[in-house]
């Protein structure tokens, strides 16, 4: 129980007991009760600010570890990202080479980045940074991801048609020339037999009795049966698809139609001496896109490497063509 308190009365030299109304005994309760909660607010905001609790510790701990699983995310996002880099650069350069395919745009591949903040909802947090960071990583490697994916669609259909390219492109010699010695002459200026004049050959002349086979040197579908006594006189021309078309002239007959198609190696026609020509020969030219190409780049098909060099040889030596 509180001990009574007293107070010195001047008047009548006494102490008088300090009696005190139940109002002040209610007001003195509510001052010591409310100052009591101050310095106990006042202890905890200083206790909380330099001593973590048991749960703020534990979600410290999980912030640490959420932000070390963040960067070993973005090393390996980085290691996927090297890894797509080099099979796009295959794609581009050997894959895509090899199938004769234009490589794709980098504009396509880095197509849909940046342009409207897509992370805002992101902002605002103390990780902010780094979890941006990793959702623009895994964006990225994403729509790159789907690129390639469409371009290894592409290339699947591609190499499918590898095999239809390969039979299709003019791949052997138009005559039986095991000896090599059917070849009159090739490629470049030559001088006209008739006109005496320097012409550029575009074809090869191989010389060989008349009558003697003409082979189509790859599969195709015949485009054009042309009879005539001036020019190339009886030709044929055998379109091959994928570009190339091959030509077949100065016959004296045919084996083919027009629309036929035609198996490499299938007999069309046979060694003439039809048109502007001086003697029985077959000329043998081919076509790439339009436009002449050198017929000796395709007899890859029957030629060994010493071969090809002597019939490289054969062609330069001649300097007078046939027709």
């Amino acid at each position: 129980m509180a001990k009574a308190k007293y107070r010195f009365n001047p008047d009548t030299l006494q102490y008088d007991r300090i009696e005190h109304t139940f109002k002040q005994k209610i007001f003195r309760f509510l001052i010591y009760f409310f100052a009591s909660i101050l310095l106990a607010g006042i202890y905890f905001g200083i206790l909380s600010y330099f001593i973590d609790s048991p749960k703020e510790k534990k979600l410290k701990r999980e912030i640490v570890a959420i932000r070390t699983q963040y960067e070993i995310m973005n090393k390996r996002l980085e290691q996927v990202s090297a890894v797509l880099a080099d099979l796009q650069q295959r794609d581009d350069n050997l894959y895509r080479t090899i199938f004769e395919a234009e490589p794709i745009p980098s504009s396509v591949r880095k197509a849909g980045y940046g342009g409207i903040n897509k992370y805002s909802d992101l902002e605002g947090y103390d990780n902010s940074d780094i979890i941006i960071e990793t959702a623009k990583k895994l964006d990225i490697i994403t729509r790159e991801a789907y690129v390639q994916s469409k371009s290894y669609d592409e290339l699947i259909k591609l190499a499918r048609n590898k095999e239809k390219m390969l039979s299709c492109v003019p791949a052997i010699q138009p005559i039986s020339n095991k000896n090599l010695r059917r070849i009159a002459a090739g490629w470049g200026w030559r001088i006209h037999p008739i006109y005496k004049i320097r012409k550029f050959h575009y074809g090869i002349d191989f010389t060989a009795p008349k009558g003697t086979p003409v082979y189509a040197t790859g599969d195709g579908v015949v485009k054009k049966i042309v009879r005539s006594r001036r020019g190339y006189g009886n030709e044929i021309l055998i379109d091959h698809g994928f570009g190339y078309v091959s030509l077949y002239a100065h016959l004296s007959g045919f084996r083919v139609k027009r629309g036929q198609h035609v198996k490499r190696g299938d007999v069309i026609g046979y060694v003439g001496n039809t048109g502007l020509s001086t003697g029985p020969h077959l000329h043998y030219g081919v076509m790439l896109r339009g436009k002449y190409v050198n017929p000796i780049n395709y007899f890859f098909n029957d030629l060994t490497a010493e071969e090809y060099e002597k019939i490289i040889e054969l062609t330069n030596n001649v300097k007078q063509s046939l027709d």
